[in-house]
């Protein structure tokens, strides 16, 4: 039986994506362009999946309820924006052609391209065991991502935007200024590169790391008890993450899919407690402004960050 996602990409290849490749003069990247509408699919697919589970979630026990949603709303334009069309682009066309790239330039000069199972040969054969042990490793390069970028204050700057949000919810994930993103997808895909994640693994790696943070996002009093706590982030866990008075430098739980690097290096909070949620030090566009007004409000807040780093040194 065909699968019925590539049957969707194969007919939106043929009759959207084709046509419009050919309009622009970019046919070179026709031999990739059916790949990226398959991922774009499998975004959509998961934005459907993360509504179905987490909304739900939100009806049956939210933390909060508010009578204007409309920052709710800009957040919806960012998940849709981010799983739908920019993130399979990165992801699936710019990661598929750097990797073969890189790997034929290492291949010309006599070495192996870097792999897990080239590193530990032990895995393979083990396809699923070696998924997981990529997942684990890119969630704790994501810890360390994370927790810098509250450390730096031109860094936090930018990141500050999706700790804005009062009104935190599943779709407040994708919440992020472009060049906050930028870097993560710079960071994130680097660090795939160096351990050789396969090209077609990369994106499914994204989309189920991605899920479990939407999850976490969730305006749910939701926790996994004592031990499931401890093996996955859960929506009060990474609540105390986003807590007014964890803002900044003073945050913790920076842990994305897995609680274990927060415990590792002492930033986990346990605490029972469904805090409220923001970052009153901002501007209120950052909050309640548009998608424009919040990217705008991000750069002023880093220009102005800059500019007394600059004038203290």
């Amino acid at each position: 039986m065909d699968d019925p996602f590539d049957l969707i990409a194969g007919w939106l290849h043929e009759t959207v994506l084709i046509p419009a490749l050919y309009a622009m003069g970019l046919m070179r990247w026709e031999d990739l362009a059916h790949g990226w509408v398959l991922f774009a699919v499998y975004g959509g697919v998961q934005v459907a999946l993360t509504l179905a589970v987490c909304l739900p979630l939100e009806r049956w026990r939210p933390v909060e309820r508010w009578a204007d949603q409309r920052a709710v709303g800009v957040d919806i334009f960012y998940t849709i924006l981010s799983r739908v069309g920019v993130l399979p682009l990165v992801t699936f066309v710019l990661f598929y052609k750097v990797q073969v790239a890189m790997n034929g330039w290492i291949v010309d000069h006599g070495w192996i391209p870097p792999t897990l199972e080239h590193a530990i040969p032990a895995l393979i054969g083990h396809s699923v065991a070696t998924f997981v042990l990529y997942a684990a490793i890119l969630d704790c390069v994501d810890y360390w991502r994370h927790r810098i970028s509250h450390r730096f204050r031109w860094w936090w700057a930018l990141h500050s935007l999706h700790h804005a949000q009062r009104q935190m919810t599943f779709w407040s994930d994708d919440r992020n200024h472009v060049l906050d993103d930028l870097i993560a997808l710079v960071w994130f895909g680097a660090i795939a590169l160096l351990i050789g994640v396969p090209p077609l693994q990369f994106p499914l790696l994204v989309l189920v790391l991605r899920f479990i943070e939407s999850l976490s996002h969730a305006n749910a009093r939701v926790w996994f008890g004592v031990v499931g706590e401890r093996l996955v982030v859960s929506p009060r866990f990474h609540r105390a993450h986003h807590g007014i008075r964890a803002a900044g430098r003073r945050s913790c739980n920076y842990g994305a899919v897995l609680p274990w690097w927060d415990m590792l290096f002492g930033t986990a909070n346990f605490s029972r407690a469904y805090v409220q949620t923001g970052d009153p030090s901002g501007e209120e566009a950052l909050a309640t402004g548009t998608w424009l007004a919040q990217q705008r409000a991000g750069l002023r807040r880093l220009w102005r960050t800059l500019g007394r780093l600059v004038r203290q040194v």
